[in-house]
C-alpha cells in the first residue's frame, strides 16, 4: 500500500487535503476515488486513509483506523557527517534514513568540497529533508529523522558539550589512526550514538583531536579504507540492524 507523509494533525474521522509532493505521487499512480493508502505524520504509528477526491492538483482523503506501528531501531544514531560531493551526500541520507537514523547533521568539515552558505545552505538542508522523506515512505518508517542545520566541528561541540559519565550518550569518530579500536570491540548496549564521520580524505587531524577532546572514541572498521559514504553506513548497520 503506498505510504505518505503529511506533516499536519491526524486522527480517525476527519478529513485532509494530501500535501503538495503526495497529491502529485497520488495522481501519478492514477488512484482513483475509493482507493485506500498510508499516511503518517511522524508523531508515532499510522493511519489508513481513502482517496475521496481527485482533483487537478489536490487530492483529499477521509483519515480512518490509527496503527501502533514503530519500525524504529533499538539504538537512536545521531550522524556527524561530512558533507560529501556531487550526488553522494544524497545517497547518504538516504541509506541512512532505511538503516535508522535518528537525525542527520551535515558537517562542514575542512575537506568537505561542497560549500554551503546562506540561501544554498537552506535548499541543501530541505532538499536532504526530502530525501529523507522519501525514504520514510519507502522503507517503511512512521517517524522521519531530521536533517539538522550544517555547522563546522567546532560549533557542533561548542553546542554540545561533553556530557557527564555514565549519563552521557556513547560518541564515536572513524579513525585511521594508528591505535584506533575495532568497533566491535566498543559496542555496547547504549540506547543512543553520535556518531562522527569525515568527508573524501577525513577529518583533518585538528578536527580528530578537536573530537577526541569532546569525548569521540576513535574507531576503526578493519584494514580497508571505506569511502566516505559508505563508512557511516557500515557502523549504522551495525548499530541498529541487531
Amino acid at each position: 500500500m503506498p505510504r505518505f507523509y503529511c506533516p499536519a494533525p491526524l486522527s480517525a474521522g476527519t478529513s485532509l487535503s494530501l500535501p503538495p509532493g503526495a497529491a502529485r505521487h497520488v495522481q501519478v499512480l492514477r488512484m482513483q476515488p475509493g482507493d485506500v493508502i498510508t499516511v503518517f505524520n511522524g508523531e508515532g504509528g499510522e493511519f489508513d486513509a481513502t482517496v475521496t477526491r481527485m482533483g487537478r492538483s489536490d487530492v483529499e482523503v477521509d483519515i480512518g483506523t490509527h496503527h501502533l506501528l514503530e519500525r524504529e531501531a533499538p539504538c537512536a544514531v545521531h550522524l556527524l557527517a561530512g558533507i560529501t560531493a556531487n550526488e553522494r551526500m544524497d545517497w547518504l541520507v538516504e541509506k541512512a534514513t532505511e538503516l535508522g537514523v535518528a537525525s542527520i547533521t551535515p558537517l562542514a568539515a575542512e575537506r568537505s568540497v561542497l560549500k554551503l552558505k546562506g540561501e544554498r545552505a537552506d535548499k541543501k538542508i530541505a532538499h536532504w529533508q526530502g530525501v529523507a522523506i522519501a525514504a520514510a515512505e519507502q522503507c517503511g518508517r512512521n517517524r522521519v529523522p531530521t536533517l539538522q542545520t550544517a555547522c563546522s566541528l567546532a560549533q557542533w561541540v561548542a553546542a554540545h558539550p561533553v556530557p557527564p559519565a555514565p549519563v552521557g550518550a556513547l560518541r564515536l569518530v572513524l579513525s585511521l589512526s594508528e591505535g584506533t579500536r575495532p568497533l566491535r570491540d566498543v559496542m555496547t548496549d547504549q540506547v543512543a550514538v553520535t556518531l562522527l564521520s569525515g568527508p573524501e580524505g577525513g577529518l583533518t587531524p585538528a578536527e580528530e583531536s578537536q573530537a577526541l577532546a569532546a569525548g569521540f572514541v576513535p574507531v576503526t572498521l578493519g584494514p580497508r579504507v571505506l569511502r566516505a559514504e559508505t563508512a557511516p553506513l557500515a557502523v549504522l548497520s551495525a548499530l541498529t540492524l541487531r
